[in-house]
């Protein structure tokens, strides 16, 4: 099945293929029997921030989570530039803390390398583990999520990020790039 496009903005729409808030169902699922109560949250900007940011309300969770971003240890910054995404705010001590670690689409694995690069920046944890909505394959690196709500394959050229909405719902958006 093809998802349909949007006109307006020619990305592909995955509603009707891939379902969102169905997999953060599944990933909240996965959270609550995973974490303890000393585990800290992290989202990679944007996605996963956002997806952390949901999950700590609906766990109603006190500990603070975290947010960081990868534009400082990208090995491609030359191509891509700074990123005009959040800064890394890790409001906890780093050094021996459990961290789970959320992104919202793994693909080739430099966006998480780059971030456990800047996570050691702050400290040494005891755990990193990660945990994704969606894991498209393509790996360049050797990095696999301990969680994934799905996996989908698409096209080299093709784009998928996960969308909030105004009201905090998710969704999934495909972008195409000219070849």
């Amino acid at each position: 099945m093809t998802p349909p496009h949007s006109p307006a903005t020619g990305t592909l729409m995955l509603d009707a293929v891939l379902d969102a808030e169905t997999l953060y169902k599944e990933l909240l699922r996965y959270v609550q029997q995973t974490i303890s109560p000393a585990t800290q949250l992290v989202g990679v900007t944007s996605g996963g921030a956002w997806l952390v940011e949901r999950l700590q309300h609906d766990l109603k969770r006190s500990l603070p989570c975290g947010m960081i971003s990868s534009s400082m240890h990208r090995d491609d910054f030359s191509q891509r530039g700074m990123s005009a995404g959040g800064q890394t705010v890790l409001p906890f001590d780093v050094t021996g803390s459990d961290i789970l670690l959320f992104d919202d689409v793994l693909y080739t694995g430099r966006t998480i390398r780059a971030v456990v690069n800047e996570l050691f920046d702050y400290g040494r944890p005891q755990r990193v583990q990660l945990a994704v909505l969606v894991d498209r394959g393509g790996r360049e690196l050797p990095i696999h999520a301990e969680f994934a709500a799905a996996r989908l394959v698409l096209p080299a050229n093709q784009s998928l990020a996960l969308a909030r909405s105004e009201s905090g719902s998710f969704s999934f958006q495909i972008k195409t790039k000219a070849v």
